[in-house]
C-alpha cells in the first residue's frame, strides 16, 4: 500500500506538502498540486483517516440525528447536508431519535462516542436531557429546522441554528384563503412543544388579523405532524359542526392525512373545502387538484448547517448564531385559484397581501 512519503518522493516535493495540499492547510503552487494529485493517483494512494484523527482529535465526520427520515422534507435535507458534508471531505454518520427525548440523547451520545467532529440535529419536542448532553460535552451542535429557546428565555443560545421562516408564510397562506372569500379557515397544526408548531400558530393568528378574522379555537386542531394524527384531527373537526370552508395544513405529512379525512367524508378539494400547505414535495403537483403549498429551501437548509457547523469546529468560542431562510409560495389550484401556477412568493418580510378576487364569492358565514 502506499505511502504518503511515496506519494512525495513520486511528485519531487516534501511529505509535508503533500499533506497540505490532500488537507488545503496552505496554498500550493498550481504545478506543484498537480504533481502530488498526479502521484496519488498513479500510485493509488489513500489517506489513512484513522492515523489522521489521533494526531489531530478530528475525525473529519459528521453526526445527524433528524426523526422521519422517510419525509420527503427531511430526505431533501439530508441530501444537502450529504453533498456539503462531501464538499469539505467530511462523512456522515445517521440516526433517527423518533422524536422521543430519551432515545434522542441516547442516539446523540452514540454519535459522540464515534467521535465526530460535531452533530447537526433536529431536536424532539422536549430536548432539555439533549441540551444538557451537549452543553455538559461542548459538543458543536447545530439545531436544523426547530428553534431551540429563544433570546428572552436565555435557552439554547450556546448552539448554532439553522432552519427556515415560518410564521410569515403561513400568514400568507390565511391571507391568500381571505382575499379568496373564506372567513372560516382552519390550521391542522404540528406536534406541541416544536418551535414550528407555534412558529406556525403564529403565523395563522397573524394572518386571520391581517384579513380582519376573528380567531375561534375550533379551528385550530393538532394533527401532531404526521398523516394519521392529521387524518384523526381533521375527521374530528368536520364531524364537530365547527365546519371551516378552507384548511391550512402545517406539513407535508399532515396533508396527506387532511385529505384522505376528506376524502373518506365525501368532500372534495376546493368544490367543499379550498386547502394550501406548508411544505411542497415533489408530486403536489400530480395531485388533483394541484396543491397550493409554501416550499422549503430544504437542501439550502441542510447545505448551510454543514457550513455553519464547520466554522464553529474550527471556531468554538465564537458567538451563537440563528439563521432563517426564506421559504416561497407555489400557487396551484386546490386553494380554489383557476389556472396556471403564478410567480413564486417574495422573500420572506417582503410579502404583501394578496388583494380579494372581485368576483369571488364569500364563504361560509362570518363569525
Amino acid at each position: 500500500m502506499a505511502t504518503m512519503s511515496d506519494v512525495a518522493r513520486s511528485a519531487g516535493v516534501s511529505v509535508a506538502t503533500v499533506s497540505h495540499v490532500l488537507n488545503n492547510t496552505r496554498p500550493v503552487l498550481p504545478h506543484t498540486r498537480q504533481a502530488v494529485l498526479d502521484a496519488v493517483e498513479e500510485l493509488g494512494y489513500t489517506p489513512n483517516t484513522l492515523a489522521r484523527s489521533l494526531v489531530t482529535s478530528r475525525t473529519r465526520s459528521i453526526g445527524l440525528a433528524v426523526s422521519a427520515i422517510s419525509n420527503p422534507y427531511f430526505t431533501e435535507i439530508l441530501q444537502g447536508v450529504e453533498a456539503a458534508a462531501l464538499e469539505h471531505g467530511h462523512s456522515l454518520l445517521i440516526a433517527d431519535p423518533h422524536d422521543d427525548p430519551d432515545h434522542e440523547r441516547k442516539v446523540v451520545q452514540l454519535l459522540h462516542e464515534r467521535r465526530v467532529d460535531g452533530m447537526i440535529v433536529a431536536p424532539s419536542p422536549r430536548p432539555h436531557e439533549l441540551l444538557a448532553y451537549l452543553g455538559r460535552h461542548r459538543v458543536p451542535t447545530v439545531f436544523l429546522d426547530r428553534l431551540v429557546g429563544t433570546p428572552e428565555a436565555g435557552e439554547g443560545l450556546r448552539f448554532d441554528q439553522v432552519c427556515a421562516e415560518s410564521t410569515a408564510p403561513t400568514a400568507h397562506l390565511v391571507t391568500h384563503l381571505a382575499g379568496l372569500g373564506h372567513r372560516r379557515i382552519a390550521l391542522v397544526a404540528g406536534l406541541p412543544g416544536l418551535s414550528t408548531t407555534a412558529e406556525r400558530i403564529t403565523g395563522y393568528r397573524d394572518g386571520l388579523a391581517e384579513a380582519g378574522l376573528p380567531y375561534d379555537e375550533r379551528l385550530l386542531v393538532h394533527g401532531d405532524s404526521d398523516t394519521a394524527g392529521a387524518q384523526r384531527a381533521v375527521s374530528g373537526l368536520l364531524s364537530s359542526g365547527a365546519l371551516p370552508t378552507a384548511l391550512v395544513t402545517a406539513n407535508n405529512a399532515m396533508t396527506i392525512g387532511a385529505l384522505r379525512a376528506l376524502r373518506n367524508h365525501g368532500l372534495s378539494v376546493p368544490g367543499d373545502i379550498a386547502l394550501c400547505c406548508f411544505d411542497d414535495f415533489a408530486w403536489a403537483d400530480l395531485f388533483s387538484p394541484r396543491l397550493t403549498a409554501i416550499a422549503q429551501p430544504s437542501r439550502e437548509i441542510g447545505t448551510r448547517a454543514v457550513q455553519v457547523l464547520l466554522e464553529r469546529v474550527a471556531e468554538p468560542d465564537r458567538p451563537a448564531r440563528t439563521e432563517q431562510l426564506a421559504c416561497a409560495f407555489v400557487h396551484r389550484t386546490s386553494c380554489g385559484c383557476p389556472g396556471d401556477p403564478v410567480s413564486p412568493m417574495s422573500p420572506i418580510g417582503a410579502m404583501s397581501p394578496v388583494r380579494p378576487s372581485p368576483t369571488a364569492p364569500e364563504k361560509g358565514n362570518p363569525t
